[in-house]
């Protein structure tokens, strides 16, 4: 079964870490661009960091940049979200997302730029004292 699966989500205190995990099953992320989605309650989804096949781009939203880290390691097959400083306005379920482009360079943020082939359950990100 080709599928994608988060993991490492949880509850927070402000100013915490968490490390979220999107591992891929039945194929390979190698060749794939991946982007991290979040959607929170009453708010629409928001691309919140890509990173490109080749790993040489990546980029972020405003709102977490200097915050969030992502990498990926495709020896694992594993796309990591390294999230830092976490702040209320973080909380959401986190969906992670694959995408074969024809530019090893490429990465989008923005759903309606990607064909988005591969889907995560989500994992529930909550920061709160």
């Amino acid at each position: 079964q080709l599928q994608l699966v988060e993991s490492g989500g949880g509850l927070v205190q402000p100013g915490g870490s968490l490390r979220l995990s999107c591992a891929a099953s039945g194929f390979t992320l190698a060749s794939k661009t991946i982007t991290w989605f979040r959607q929170a309650p009453g708010r629409e989804r928001e691309g919140v960091s890509c990173i490109s096949a080749s790993g040489l781009t990546t980029k972020s939203v405003d709102s977490v940049k200097g915050r969030f880290t992502l990498s990926r390691d495709n020896a694992k097959n594993t796309v990591y979200l390294q999230m830092n400083s976490l702040k209320p306005e973080d909380t959401a379920v986190y969906y992670c997302a694959a995408d074969r482009v024809p530019d090893p360079d490429f990465c989008t943020l923005l759903f309606r730029f990607g064909k988005w082939n591969y889907w995560g359950q989500g994992t529930q990100v909550t920061v709160s004292s």
